[in-house]
């Protein structure tokens, strides 16, 4: 059946894939095209959308795309950099410098088609470093925007050119903080294209399945089942594909599981019937002797999924299977986010997308039929494969596992212009009773696209959650070098900070174990693990007041796609319950609580 189609064209933003994801919720096709593509890649589309970029309009970077798309006779929409570059195309223009971070509030100033159905006053999702301060004699402003946290107004937040059918957000609407995007999305792809909604997850189901069957003609896969939701979903999808014996199930204990993990996994592989060619290893010696020494975040990924392609060879060798393919949850996030695409910055590299594993892409060796989903419709396409829920609907944990959680430091520490910074920091924060430290250390963060290294700041004092939402937004707004924001939970503001020495070792994951396994066990107690859809807990090898070794993040969090998140508002007594437990384990020099929505920082801390 041939499906009304919409081109989106991706500029290497993080979110280029998850606007597809969008427009196909409408259930209308979406295809990825390149901006370099020929027109003929564009005919018979119904119209076309301009992803984002961690390029600046302004600077004129990445302008030597394909522009004769704007002489097609389709409507074309544009978000953040596709929105600076339609306006730059018709006479308008753009600036460097003001910056937008985060929950904005636009205000509609025209009624319009794309914002049918819609009251005046919208949430929205700003990131970006470049703005339209200017507009072509055809277009319209249709609406201005004020961050939440404060801040000047924004002109130019909505434009459009009925008589041109050119269309901008300077605002990511793809993104689930944008909260009637889906709406907006909707609008364009069926009022102003006119779109068929004819394509469904049904469809897509059949497709993949074909597909399989196609790629692995005579041949077999063989799984790394880490039993995360990802994996799960690909294990029951090859099993629908082909034969048992044509798919074997490898499940790696790599040391870096959550408390009982991997006996709870097998348990569930062989309660939904795949446990026939089930195989498991415990590699934990392996992956802790590969990472012996290293601090390097990147590294550490690295290692350990180099080390789990040396674990699957060689099993592979052993049951005599080396010629199977290798199967992969991947999902399309662990590509973005490692530069998988041609514009694409590497925010952090995935354990499935580490050189190896990448020149066996290369090579043919390896299938991955999640690729182009995100978590939700993973979630959705699990359900369909008839999945138990509690599967399916389990938090999502990074392949590395604990190995992303466990922060490493030569000690040496990185307080480069901390001092320079304190003054205005608790000059912001102070307006609103707090006081706040940044952090001698670094975590990895997004923003306008590109990756950060940047500083945390924890704030201290008693507040409510709308006034440390409130106070956490105008310092990630404001100070340059800042990317995370935390809370102290403890009683009394910390004076001292200093970094310790610490590597991957057996003692400090186990440590973290139990921290994982009291936060995990605390939002099951409050009946609160299914509104959460991740929580992270982050062990960080700060000693705080002289007060043992290592400073334990808590960090939950509301997603659907991992692309955006937002920190979770867990009750206060929850919280007290959780500081006090976590306090008490040895070693642990305090907790603090994780405030920041991503970006600016991501959802993991490395």
């Amino acid at each position: 059946m041939r499906h009304d189609t919409i081109a989106v064209v991706d500029f290497g933003g993080q979110y280029a894939h998850l606007i597809a994801t969008k427009v196909r919720r409408h259930n209308v096709l979406a295809e990825i095209r390149q901006p370099e593509d020929p027109l003929e890649d564009f005919m018979g589309c119904r119209g076309i959308i301009l992803s984002g970029s961690p390029s600046l309009a302004s600077q004129g970077e990445d302008s030597g795309y394909n522009k004769a798309i704007y002489d097609l006779p389709i409507p074309i929409l544009g978000f953040c950099f596709g929105h600076q570059e339609i306006a730059k195309h018709y006479g308008g223009s753009v600036r460097h410098g003001k910056q937008e971070w985060g929950r904005a509030r636009m205000t509609i100033v025209r009624e319009h088609p794309l914002f049918a159905g819609l009251e005046r006053e919208q949430q929205v999702w700003m990131s970006h470093f470049d703005s339209v301060d200017g507009i072509g004699p055809d277009f319209t402003e249709l609406g201005y925007s004020v961050l939440d946290a404060g801040g000047d107004e924004h002109r130019f937040a909505a434009i459009a050119s009925d008589k041109l059918r050119r269309y901008g957000f300077q605002y990511h609407p793809e993104v689930d903080d944008t909260t009637h995007g889906d709406d907006m999305i909707g609008n364009f792809v069926l009022n102003i294209c006119e779109c068929n909604p004819t394509w469904t997850m049904d469809n897509y189901v059949d497709e993949q399945i074909a597909a399989i069957r196609e790629r692995v003609g005579d041949g077999s896969v063989f799984l790394l089942a880490s039993g995360g939701v990802d994996s799960t979903v690909a294990a029951v999808l090859f099993g629908k594909a082909l034969e048992p014996a044509r798919l074997s199930l490898l499940h790696v204990d790599n040391g870096l599981m959550r408390k009982g993990e991997s006996a709870k996994v097998l348990e569930s592989f062989n309660r939904m019937g795949l446990g026939e060619n089930l195989h498991f290893i415990d590699a934990s010696e392996d992956f802790l002797r590969d990472m012996a020494g290293m601090v390097e975040p990147e590294e550490k990924r690295r290692a350990i999924g180099t080390t789990f392609v040396t674990v699957f060879e060689k099993e592979a060798r052993r049951l005599g299977i080396e010629g199977h393919l290798l199967g992969q949850g991947t999902i399309y996030p662990d590509t973005i986010e490692t530069g998988g695409t041609k514009r694409a910055d590497t925010i952090k590299t995935h354990h499935n997308r580490v050189p190896v594993i990448e020149e066996m892409i290369q090579a043919g060796k390896v299938i991955e039929p999640l690729s182009d989903l995100y978590k939700v419709e993973v979630r959705e396409l699990g359900e369909k494969l008839g999945i138990p829920r509690d599967m399916i609907w389990r938090h999502p944990f990074p392949g590395p596992g604990l190995g992303v959680r466990l922060l490493c430091s030569t000690g040496d520490g990185n307080d480069d212009g901390l001092a320079e910074m304190t003054p205005e920091l608790n000059r912001i924060v102070g307006e609103f009773g707090l006081a706040a430290s940044p952090l001698p250390l670094k975590s990895v963060g997004v923003k306008a696209d590109l990756r950060s290294y940047e500083h945390p700041v924890l704030l201290t004092g008693k507040a409510d959650w709308d006034t440390l939402d409130t106070a956490s937004g105008a310092v990630l707004k404001s100070v340059t070098g800042i990317n995370r924001s935390l809370w102290w939970l403890g009683e009394g503001t910390p004076t001292s900070f200093r970094p310790l020495a610490a590597t991957m070792t057996r003692d400090r994951l186990d440590l973290l174990r139990e921290a994982d396994a009291l936060m995990m066990e605390g939002l099951r107690r409050h009946g609160l693990y299914q509104e959460i859809w991740q929580c992270p807990t982050v062990l960080v090898p700060l000693e705080v007041d002289g007060k043992g070794a290592e400073l334990c993040i808590l960090r939950p969090i509301h997603s659907e796609r991992a692309m955006t998140a937002t920190a979770a508002r867990l009750p206060l007594a929850l919280v007290a319950e959780l500081q006090e437990q976590i306090q008490a384990l040895p070693g642990i020099s305090g907790v603090a609580y994780d405030l920041t929505s991503k970006p600016p920082g991501t959802i993991e801390w490395e």
